[in-house]
């Protein structure tokens, strides 16, 4: 759009430019009180998040433990929820100390 179309929609509009100035703010005023009441709703609570989160690490540890003891150690996967698989590691750990 050039200056001229612009200086015509204006006076087709009939409204003097302060009050479109004021109208602009007004509304500009509104979207940001939207914007700053939409965070204090939330939707999925923190503690949920962080629930979640414990939860994950939990499931991607036990699943990392199986691959690694089952798959690249050849042993059973299963094997690595019995106390006695954690002994003989932590005894070959300490046995090089």
């Amino acid at each position: 759009m050039t200056t001229n179309d612009m200086q015509e929609l204006n006076k087709k509009e009939n409204k003097p430019a302060k009050q479109r100035h004021k109208e602009h703010e007004a509304s500009s005023r509104e979207e940001k009180k939207k914007l700053i009441n939409r965070g204090t709703k939330r939707s999925f609570p923190i503690w949920l998040r962080l629930l979640l989160l414990i939860c994950g690490i939990v499931v991607c540890f036990a699943v990392g433990t199986m691959v690694g003891y089952g798959v690249i150690g050849d042993g059973k996967p299963m094997n690595v929820f019995e106390k006695e698989t954690w002994t003989h590691i932590i005894d070959l750990v300490e046995k090089d100390l």
